[in-house]
């Protein structure tokens, strides 16, 4: 099995003069994941190479035991520093998709038609695609068969309104996760801010918060083991 961990290679967090990026946990315990059940990982981002790491999320109180694992294994490194270029990747290459978060992802990924393609292309091939904490942003253009919206009608979750006033960002991101999903015609839930809380619709998984990013995993590998059985 194989499958694709996309990143952002947006690093400006608005005007503020502050770095963004994505949220290294939200790689870590994925990757981690994955690799335990015997898959093959590899990442990608828009720009290829090295996608930009938010400071932030490499502080003290940030870091999980995954987090250092990650940083401490050379394999792992190698991979982050050369992600291959998204638009080189397709549905038929992979067996499942993952989108980490970090605020990144709202500037690029989400208005990026090779990401949008890759998520209809994918879920129409019979493959599950996931999504945590702001990575459910990315939807925002994305469409069903129909031409509607692809989370119309579909329960979904993302990174909350409370949480995002709790790291004081609303102002700053381009749009609220959970304003967007909601506006798109989600069936939108929400755990406890920073609790794990993930939903999934048919081949659809989100995940709400960092803390989501491992459970959803664990939700993907269960899906494709469910649909492999």
């Amino acid at each position: 099995m194989k499958v694709l961990i996309v990143l952002t290679s947006h690093d400006e967090l608005g005007d503020t003069g502050r770095k963004t990026g994505f949220w290294l946990e939200e790689l870590a315990a994925p990757y981690y994941r994955f690799k335990e059940a015997g898959w093959q990982v590899v990442l990608a981002s828009p720009r290829g190479g090295r996608p930009p790491l938010d400071p932030k999320s490499n502080e003290p109180g940030f870091q999980t035991e995954q987090t250092r694992r990650f940083e401490a294994d050379p394999e792992a490194t190698a991979a982050l520093a050369d992600t291959v270029r998204l638009d080189s990747v397709s549905a038929g290459d992979v067996d499942a998709v993952f989108y980490a978060g970090g605020h990144g992802p709202l500037w690029d990924l989400a208005e990026d038609a090779d990401s949008a393609r890759l998520i209809e292309t994918t879920l129409r091939s019979g493959k599950p695609v996931a999504l945590v904490c702001h990575a459910p942003g990315v939807l925002r253009h994305v469409v069903g068969e129909d031409g509607a919206p692809l989370v119309r009608d579909r329960r979904v979750t993302g990174f909350t309104n409370s949480e995002e006033e709790a790291v004081q960002l609303t102002a700053v991101v381009p749009f609220l996760v959970e304003d967007e999903l909601k506006a798109l015609g989600g069936v939108y839930s929400k755990g406890e801010d920073w609790a794990p809380h993930v939903v999934r619709d048919g081949l659809l998984l989100t995940g709400q918060n960092p803390a989501s990013s491992a459970p959803a995993a664990d939700a993907l590998v269960t899906l494709v083991d469910t649909m492999r059985a």
